[in-house]
């Protein structure tokens, strides 16, 4: 890249050499000497920050010679503002008369321009009376109107809305302001940026307010501008079916139980007969209609709710007879109750001879799931999913507990869903299992999902039947997507394809730039200002130690620590290594994760790192709870105590003219500080509080008086002193509180 000495730029832009290079000093722009070369990207900025100046300094010498020779016209502009109202045009004729008299004593000190405005006022002393003082007046208060254009600038500034995100170019539009000048105050403050560099949100509402303006952080999704969604009105709403998520650990049989209830073979299809991907199933039975899906264990359900969806209505947790209460057991019920979704229990395999569902009760009592032959409030269902025993009085039991939850949706309007599923197929291109939750969705509908569009050019439903619509509470699998979707992306179906193509590309562009600007997840250093802004109420923590019983102790040393304030929530807690599952439901609650004598799983460090959740590994019990506890602390409202300086016993009184009554006193103890707070004793009572006004010694100010000396003490708006009282300075310090 080609250089530039700065005294080029210097000759370029009209300055002296030295001047310049104190200039760019100035403006953060650091060089040597007039002889230093800068790059001709710095060069671009000098010459928009000092081209206008420059071009001012080169008019600058013309100017005064003008001035000289028709003194009289330094006049002429006032006459030329004064004379819009016609009955005052004739006044200008005797301040021209008036003003060449005035005019030599000001010649000498010509240069400076506003020794001109200065003249004008004594030239209407001469002319006639009342009406030239009158013409006269106006222009007085005009007089300070070269500083005002940058205060007229901001009056007429407004109120802008700019994203979390923006570029310097972006900005310097929305605040119709050139770019440069944006520059230059980015500079000031330190940053080096350039036109098409992105700031976050608390440096461009910074700028926009020191620029005059009030500045609204834009958070709406792009479609509540481009798409009018209006609330359902409650006659238009019907009764839709429940969304039913199966969840469990591996091999308890979840498809098998779906299966069971669908009376179809979908375990055929599975690799190793273990489910690879999400199956969303609409089910009708006698009892009435229900959605089930199927989850690989429970991690698509969580990714789902990281992305803020709320798919499910009810979940039912199947539970092995024989086996008990296992590891997902455990992480799925953390999940559910983190996205505080109604729990059904489904015993399953209860004709192999080793079942055992009383002990599945107790543990899962355990978890805060306590039967309701128990005296709680949780459905437990005994089932055989391979010999089909007790399946209708579990969908009876899980759609009696859908309809006591009356879930309606309006279908006549614009689809809304949630993707469930989405792939790449080689011969149908993008493929994505959309949920619709309201609204009916029909083939050739526009729609878009996420940061992608498309045009629905098929409906399949789960048996690869096709669809010419489907209504809420409906599965299908959608093909037109221009790409693939994430699970959880909400579907969208809008009027036309130029809508969807603006909402997409918008979505795009947001992402790129969220990229750029992190927003990170929640630690224990971030704790402390979430919950100062609001955000938080509450530690979530996800607890793994490598057994059992340093959890219990764990779980209970840190469930201790809360008050009314703040307080922990131990969202799960397993025995052994971080998996990414755990990072996800951490990402998902805005949870930290705390592992004791663990480490992370191989790819859970990146996935973490990626999802900006904070892990904190520890070998010492005592650090762990210490860590966490302090992190609490600090949220406390820190405690206030006096703390008393010293005692001064007031022995004379002296009365002062225009600094009121003085106490000649006598430190016995401590010391007395300028301007500290006092009390001011009488007979052990407390007559005044206040602040010293004066602290002298031998008719000098000083700072302290220590003990053993006297001095003349001065109280503020209190001059009620006499002989005998007690001084007694303190001060007011914060302590911090402790759990």
């Amino acid at each position: 890249m080609a250089k530039i000495r700065v005294y080029e730029l210097a000759k370029e832009l009209g300055f002296d050499n030295k001047a310049f290079v104190e200039e760019l000093h100035r403006e953060g722009i650091q060089v040597k000497s007039y002889m230093s070369t800068v790059d001709e990207e710095t060069a671009d900025l000098v010459r928009t920050l000092f081209g206008s100046r420059g071009e001012k300094a080169k008019a600058a010498p013309a100017a005064p010679p003008a001035e000289k020779a028709p003194a009289p016209e330094a006049a002429k502009p006032k006459g030329k503002e004064s004379a819009p109202p016609a009955a005052k045009a004739p006044a200008p004729a005797p301040k021209k008369e008036a003003a060449p008299p005035a005019a030599p004593p000001q010649r000498a000190p010509a240069p400076p321009r506003a020794a001109a405005p200065k003249a004008a006022p004594p030239a209407p002393r001469p002319a006639p009376p009342a009406p030239a003082a009158r013409t006269a007046a106006p222009p007085t208060p005009e007089a300070p109107a070269p500083p005002k254009p940058a205060e007229v600038v901001r009056q007429r500034r407004g109120r802008v809305r700019i994203p979390e995100a923006i570029t310097v170019k972006d900005l310097a539009d929305k605040l119709s302001i050139k770019a440069a000048e944006i520059i230059k105050e980015l500079m000031k403050m330190g940053q080096m940026t350039t036109i098409n560099q992105m700031i976050d949100n608390s440096t461009a509402v910074g700028l926009s307010e020191k620029f005059g303006y009030e500045v609204e952080i834009s958070k709406e999704n792009i479609e509540d501008v481009l798409v009018h969604q209006e609330a359902d009105a409650p006659e238009s709403l019907k009764p839709r079916a429940p969304v039913i998520t199966i969840m469990g650990h591996v091999d308890h049989g979840k498809t098998r139980l779906l299966d069971a209830i669908r009376k179809a073979n979908v375990m055929e299809h599975e690799a190793g007969g273990i489910t690879q991907h999400i199956g969303a199933y609409r089910v009708k039975t006698e009892k009435g209609t229900a959605v089930f899906l199927d989850t690989p264990g429970h991690e698509a359900f969580t990714a789902m709710r990281a992305r803020g969806a709320k798919v499910t209505d009810l979940v039912i947790l199947v539970v092995a007879a024989n086996e008990g209460v296992m590891p997902q057991t455990r992480e799925a019920v953390a999940h559910a109750k983190a996205a505080s979704v109604p729990i059904m229990v489904a015993v399953n395999k209860m004709d192999l001879p080793d079942a055992n569902p009383d002990r599945v009760k107790q543990q899962l009592s355990e978890l805060g799931l306590i039967p309701e032959d128990w005296g709680g409030d949780t459905v437990y269902a005994p089932v055989s999913a391979r010999q089909g025993i007790g399946i209708d009085d579990l969908l009876d039991l899980a759609i009696l507990q859908a309809e006591l939850m009356e879930l309606k949706a309006n279908p006549d309007r614009a689809a809304e869903g949630v993707v469930v599923e989405a792939k790449l197929d080689k011969g149908r291109g993008p493929v994505a299992t959309v949920l619709v939750q309201r609204g009916t969705l029909k083939v050739g509908d526009t729609f878009v999902a996420g940061k992608w569009h498309g045009k629905a050019r098929a409906l399949l439903d789960d048996q690869g039947r096709k669809l010419k619509l489907a209504g809420p509470a409906t599965p299908v699998e959608v093909l037109g997507f221009a790409g693939v979707p994430e699970a959880g992306d909400t579907f969208l179906a809008v009027q036309d394809e130029r809508v969807a193509r603006e909402i997409s590309s918008r979505r795009q562009q947001r992402e790129r730039l969220a990229a750029l600007v992190t927003n990170a997840r929640v630690s224990l250093e971030s704790f402390l200002d979430s919950v100062k802004e609001g955000r938080l109420k509450e530690l979530n923590i996800i607890l793994k130690a490598d057994v059992q019983g340093s959890i219990e102790a764990l779980r209970e040393s840190l469930q201790k620590l809360g008050n009314q304030e703040v307080g922990v929530r131990i969202l799960h807690s397993s025995a052994g290594g971080i998996t990414e599952t755990d990072v996800m439901l951490a990402a998902a609650s805005s949870a930290i994760i705390v592992g004791f004598n663990v480490r992370p799983t191989p790819g859970t460090g990146e996935t973490a790192k990626r999802e900006k959740v904070d892990i904190r590994l520890y070998s010492v019990i005592y650090d762990a709870i210490e860590e966490v506890k302090s992190a609490l602390e600090g949220i406390l409202e820190p405690g206030k105590r006096e703390v008393i300086r010293g005692h001064a016993e007031v022995r004379k009184i002296f009365h002062v003219p225009g600094a009121g009554t003085i106490g000649g006193s006598y430190v016995t103890d401590g010391t007395v500080r300028r301007n500290s707070e006092v009390r001011l004793i009488r007979d052990n009572v407390v007559i005044y509080t206040g602040r010293l006004s004066s602290l002298r010694r031998f008719k000098e100010d000083v700072a302290e008086v220590q003990q053993g000396y006297e001095c003349g003490i001065g109280l503020e708006r209190f001059n009620d002193l006499k002989e005998g009282d007690i001084i007694e300075p303190f001060v007011t310090e914060e302590v911090a509180r402790t759990l």
